[in-house]
């Protein structure tokens, strides 16, 4: 029998983290924890470090480093530590880890998944953003160092396992009309834009259907989420944007489908329960026990689809004018949102206000995307343009919540 196959684990403290160490863990004949890597919950990643043993750990705060490294030596644990920006890097071109899960959330992911891409990783990409920000830079770096790039999202993982057998990455293959991406319509899916527009943090964070960060649910919780998944989808598998639809789908069991020109519809259904993707992808091409129950599809009953209403969620749209300009948009596009849900969630900025400050940031901000320095540099000037317009008031919080949902 063959060794384990090393694993890096990026973002282990979070979600996905905790979903791919669930997966590994019924899996310890064939995969082995090699390095973890996190920015700043030092006891979560020590509790980590404690039950699997990885030969590194990393940890982009210094003082949140200092502390896991005691914790360690204490423990008598022989985990290396390593810490700072550069150390996620280092972990993800380990050559003692071939397969590399990219979970940090946001930009901050992006020059990891480069990282791996050089290096010829599985690279199974949960985090989207480096898609959107630098999908071209990122499917070229994989195509150099010859790795390859599986997609974590329940949406583009259930389109991967429909998608024609030997298609490459980056190129759409022949007979594929289209793609359609599901939504569950988030929390305020039957909201009116009155109270939508009125909602708190706590609210925008209560997603009926999966358990997620909080960034990633207030994303869900505007359709941004949707929205940087059609970028996604149309940078990884090589489509024109308007071959990439969006459907609401409330009972979140249909994960997406893919359209081919003789009119063959194929979809992926399944428990919404993100150890499937994540169990497809280390698994690929063969399938592994995830863990997750099975789907009953007699108790499951009707399955509804409707579309998006971009009037009361207008960062589906906002997105879909990104991915048809191209460039430098989509990272600016992704700059923005990125700050404009940190001062939600701080409380700094109301949730209509999400897609004003990126609406305004898209109209002043341009730029080219040839490289990753133009790429950084579109992102830098995005989130200060979105800090500005942040920082006047003019869409701030003003006190006024509901503490209540419609009919309440």
């Amino acid at each position: 029998m063959s060794a384990p196959v090393g694993v890096c684990v990026l973002g282990s403290t979070g979600t996905i983290g905790d979903n791919t160490l669930d997966v590994l863990a019924r899996h310890p004949e064939r995969f082995r924890v090699v390095a973890l890597g996190a920015r700043r919950d030092h006891a979560k990643l020590f509790a980590q470090c404690q039950r699997f043993r990885p030969d590194y750990a990393a940890l982009v705060e210094p003082e949140a480093a200092r502390s896991l490294e005691q914790a360690l030596r204490t423990a008598g644990l022989p985990t290396r530590v390593l810490v700072g920006e550069g150390a996620l890097d280092t972990l993800a071109a380990l050559p003692e880890a071939p397969y590399v899960m990219a979970g940090i959330v946001g930009a901050a992911g992006l020059s990891s998944s480069l990282a791996a891409a050089r290096a010829g990783k599985r690279l199974m990409i949960a985090n989207k953003e480096p898609l959107v920000m630098a999908g071209p830079i990122l499917i070229e770096a994989a195509r150099v160092g010859g790795a390859t790039l599986l997609p974590i999202d329940s949406e583009h993982n259930a389109i991967f396992q429909c998608w024609p057998a030997g298609a490459r990455t980056g190129e759409a293959p022949k007979g594929v009309r289209r793609i359609l991406l599901t939504a569950s319509g988030g929390p305020f899916v039957d909201w009116s834009a009155e109270q939508i527009a009125a909602a708190t943090p706590e609210q925008a964070c209560k997603h009926p259907k999966w358990v997620m960060g909080r960034k990633i649910s207030v994303d869900s919780a505007t359709l941004m989420n949707k929205g940087l998944e059609l970028i996604e989808a149309r940078i990884l598998f090589g489509l024109d944007t308007a071959q990439v639809d969006v459907v609401v789908h409330r009972q979140s069991l249909v994960h997406s489908l893919v359209e081919y020109v003789d009119g063959s519809m194929l979809a992926q259904l399944g428990s919404p329960d993100m150890r499937t993707p994540i169990a497809y992808a280390l698994g690929w091409p063969e399938r592994l026990d995830s863990g997750v129950q099975s789907l009953d599809l007699a108790r499951a009953g009707l399955l509804q689809f409707e579309p998006p209403d971009t009037g009361r969620f207008p960062c589906l749209a906002l997105a879909r004018q990104a991915s048809m300009a191209g460039g430098a948009a989509p990272a600016i596009l992704n700059a923005a949102n990125e700050v404009a849900v940190a001062a939600f969630l701080e409380g700094r900025l109301n949730f209509s206000g999400i897609p004003a400050v990126i609406e305004a940031v898209m109209n002043q901000a341009a730029g080219s995307a040839s490289d990753l320095q133009s790429v950084l540099a579109a992102d830098a000037r995005a989130r200060s343009a979105a800090l500005q317009i942040v920082d006047s008031g003019r869409y701030a919080a003003n006190g006024r919540h509901s503490s209540s949902g419609p009919g309440a």
